[in-house]
């Protein structure tokens, strides 16, 4: 219903801003880390969604397109409602989250805010089959370092790289992160991606 808003910020909470816009005020709730980039008397561009309920209307906001696409998986999984996404999402970056998915990280998971081992367990469960590698690899490269360099692959030896990683004992969520920042040729195998990876851990 409300896609965006376009305002002047001009009061906050502790978990929303006040964001006005030709005399009216909207109340957002947004991630802790969006707040804390917030200023009072600055122009803001919101992404929204309207969350509605019998006793309740609320707004929730992030500055990014992919934040709120996440916010929304979230919401898909059973149990987690808008303050626990938000909370989510208080605690992990939306990259953060795809990668500690997709590796079945459930303790980076469970260090965001109201977020248990069972419940990290069940957000994997529900979430890994509507994310993708590539995508999460793609995603953090477009945040990272500008436009994404669509050439870049998840070859088949990037995910074995991966996967012995973790057999190291490395996180899953390091491994991967490892494997991206490696330089290394397109048609690298696993021995030469694994040398590169490690420089990065």
């Amino acid at each position: 219903m409300i896609a965006y808003i376009k305002g002047t910020a001009s009061d906050m909470t502790e978990t929303s801003v006040i964001l006005e816009n030709n005399g009216i005020g909207f109340e957002i709730f947004m991630p802790s880390g969006a707040l804390a980039q917030i200023r009072i008397g600055k122009d803001y561009k919101i992404h929204t969604y309207f969350h509605v309920k019998e006793d309740d209307m609320q707004l929730y906001g992030f500055f990014t397109k992919d934040d709120l696409q996440v916010f929304r998986l979230l919401l898909q999984v059973n149990g987690i409602g808008p303050k626990g996404a938000l909370g989510v999402l208080s605690g992990l970056t939306a990259d953060e989250l795809r990668f500690a998915v997709l590796s079945d990280d459930i303790k980076t998971i469970s260090r965001a805010p109201g977020i248990g081992k069972k419940t990290a367990q069940k957000l994997i469960l529900e979430l890994k089959d509507k994310l993708s590698l590539q995508d999460a690899f793609e995603k953090e490269l477009e945040h990272g370092a500008g436009p994404a360099d669509t050439s870049e692959t998840v070859t088949d030896a990037k995910k074995e790289a991966v996967e012995a990683l973790t057999a190291l004992g490395y996180s899953a969520t390091d491994a991967l992160r490892a494997v991206k920042k490696a330089e290394v040729p397109a048609e690298a195998d696993v021995e030469t991606i694994l040398k590169a990876a490690l420089r990065h851990i």
